[in-house]
């Protein structure tokens, strides 16, 4: 029987983008799937996309601030004008070590913000849903990705594992589970088309929240937070193009129709910068993108 599969990337506060992409999927083009994957900002869509919550998690994701995130800022963000810079707050950081922690920042805010908009009740009709919901980890400890699906979690199991998804080390917490220590799906998988077919999918919809060419190259660091950013930068990068040549080559081999859906231009750089304008704009934008490109598939 043909099985469906949406899987959303990596890509932080760009998540918003693959919201509206999925939204017109689901929505414009009716499409149904079977299963659900995410990695780190995806996995924070897919449990409400697989119940049609998309006005839910709009709002819920557009409107997502550092305070949402941050028990402790592990940066400082300054604006002149247009123009933002973001630098390491070294106080934080330094006070974040001195209280044992193994991180710049501290991101326990943000499980909370996770269990609000994903409750019991939502849990529990996600496992009553025939859709499989999957979310991908790294363990750092094991030296591997996991992927954690959704009927073999209790409800604590599966906010931590969303969490720990989305959690960027070194500036978000490194989180210790099962014995292993564990942190953002994306440091070993950018998009897990690979995995929606070794779980059975037919057809896979891959929302790639990066342009499909290389559209930038990352100016001179200035300073710790943008050397860091560039080399986090380069690294998902080269991970998110062997992901997606060794996920075209696994279609091509099974004969699964795989469809990618990129940004139309880079959307930003500062994939932890949570601004609500920005977010939902990028949202909307993918209408527009959508009536003037028909969505094309490659």
């Amino acid at each position: 029987m043909p099985k469906s599969a949406l899987v959303i990337s990596a890509g932080g506060s760009k998540g918003a983008f693959a919201g509206g992409v999925a939204q017109y999927l689901i929505e414009e083009t009716k499409q149904q799937y079977d299963l659900f994957l995410g990695t780190s900002t995806g996995s924070l869509l897919v449990s409400h996309l697989a119940l049609k919550k998309i006005e839910e998690i709009k709002k819920a994701f557009i409107s997502v601030t550092q305070d949402d995130v941050f028990d402790n800022y592990p940066f400082l963000i300054r604006k002149k004008g247009v123009l933002t810079r973001i630098k390491i707050d070294h106080f934080n950081v330094l006070k974040n070590f001195l209280r044992g922690k193994k991180t710049f920042g501290e991101s326990n805010n943000f499980r909370n913000l996770i269990s609000r908009e994903i409750s019991v009740p939502y849990f529990e009709q996600l496992q009553k849903e025939s859709q499989e919901v999957v979310i991908c980890v790294s363990n750092l400890s094991a030296n591997q990705v996991e992927y954690k699906s959704l009927q073999e979690l209790t409800y604590e199991d599966f906010i931590d594992w969303i969490w720990i998804s989305c959690n960027y080390v070194p500036f978000m917490t490194l989180v210790t589970k099962n014995g292993c220590e564990y942190a953002d799906g994306g440091l070993g998988c950018i998009i897990a088309i690979e995995e929606d077919i070794r779980r059975g999918a037919t057809q896979v919809d891959a929302i790639i929240l990066n342009t499909k060419f290389q559209q930038t190259n990352r100016v001179h660091s200035r300073n710790a937070f943008d050397a860091l950013g560039s080399i986090f930068g380069f690294i998902s990068d080269r991970i998110e193009y062997q992901n997606l040549k060794i996920g075209a080559l696994v279609a091509y081999e099974n004969k699964v129709k795989l469809c990618l859906f990129y940004t139309p231009r880079v959307l930003t750089t500062n994939l932890l910068m949570f601004e609500k304008n920005k977010m939902s704009g990028w949202w909307q934008e993918v209408w527009t993108y959508a009536q003037q490109t028909l969505m094309k598939k490659v």
